[in-house]
């Protein structure tokens, strides 16, 4: 790999943070032309493959921008497939971990209603607007446990096992066409006018494409959601409540079995996810947290964008 060049962190004041960063304590701003100078930053902040082999479970809030085109036409050819995938790994882990982040914080809230008698309005409306975010009634007052259990079924994390491996496989490690023009990262189907058109489209199906984000959280974030409303992933969400009901820790492995409608494959891809998590040891980032502290927007610069 070439020489490690200059970075520059900086605040950007003009500029306006998405939603991810937003709701952190402060945020910076990291341009970057090359790998190198994000792995030596990362080394710098002690996140590093050395740290983790010691057993440092904590995560730096470091939020990438967008998936440059270069990685896919150029610096994920030049890497060796351990590097390729240690890239990928750590670039999207504080993401994942943000998006699961939220939705805990969502779940917590949920669960003080369902113990709280007397709900001052905006706790009502909060409630409400989580309700409708995930496609359920909205629970009507504390005793309405039906409710509260159906909200509860679909306000819950996804293993960041899961979620990392499924992005490897859906996007071939950041490198897809999709992952560089749109920020997808698991090709979600959009029927809409800025969806990115297949090379192969199968025109009985309609004229659809696959949705597009302003950055890879974005990605992840719809990921979640769509692992946690939509009905063909009933299966994952009923194996996750079991799990919860019987205090047994949240696996990847354990959940890939309700993602059978995920893809045509079927059981074959079930396989795949729980053959790369284990081969990638990826169980141990499912015991992962994200750090305190500013949030660090990493933006690439040059050519290549």
């Amino acid at each position: 790999m070439s020489w490690i060049k200059p970075f520059y962190v900086f605040l950007m004041a003009a500029c306006v943070p998405s939603a991810l960063w937003a709701a952190d304590r402060g945020w910076d701003h990291l341009t970057f032309t090359s790998p190198d100078e994000v792995v030596a930053y990362f080394h710098g902040i002690n996140y590093s493959l050395e740290n983790w082999q010691a057993g440092d479970r904590s995560v730096p809030r470091v939020y990438l921008n967008n998936v440059p085109e270069r990685w896919r036409t150029h610096t994920a050819g030049e890497l060796s497939t351990a590097e390729k995938k240690r890239y990928f790994f750590f670039m999207l882990a504080p993401m994942v971990l943000r998006a699961n982040e939220t939705i805990a914080s969502q779940r917590a809230f949920i669960e003080g209603m369902l113990q709280t008698s007397n709900w001052a309005e905006l706790d009502r409306a909060r409630l409400s607007d989580i309700a409708n975010e995930y496609r359920v009634q909205v629970p009507q007052n504390s005793k309405d446990e039906a409710a509260f259990q159906r909200l509860l079924r679909r306000v819950d994390i996804v293993p960041a096992s899961l979620a990392l491996s499924q992005a490897a496989i859906e996007s071939g490690w950041g490198t897809s066409r999709f992952a560089a023009e749109g920020n997808a990262l698991f090709g979600q189907w959009s029927w809409s006018d800025d969806a990115i058109t297949p090379e192969r489209v199968r025109t009985e199906l309609g004229n659809y494409g696959i949705r597009t984000f302003k950055t890879p959280f974005e990605s992840i974030a719809a990921y979640m959601h769509n692992l946690n409303t939509h009905n063909a992933y009933k299966p994952l969400r009923k194996l996750r409540e079991q799990a919860r009901k019987s205090d047994q820790p949240l696996s990847g492995e354990g959940l890939a079995a309700g993602l059978l409608k995920y893809s045509e494959r079927g059981q074959a891809y079930v396989e795949e996810i729980r053959a790369l998590i284990r081969v990638n040891q990826l169980a141990e980032v499912d015991k992962a947290y994200l750090r305190e502290g500013k949030a660090v927007v990493l933006e690439p610069v040059g050519d290549g964008v």
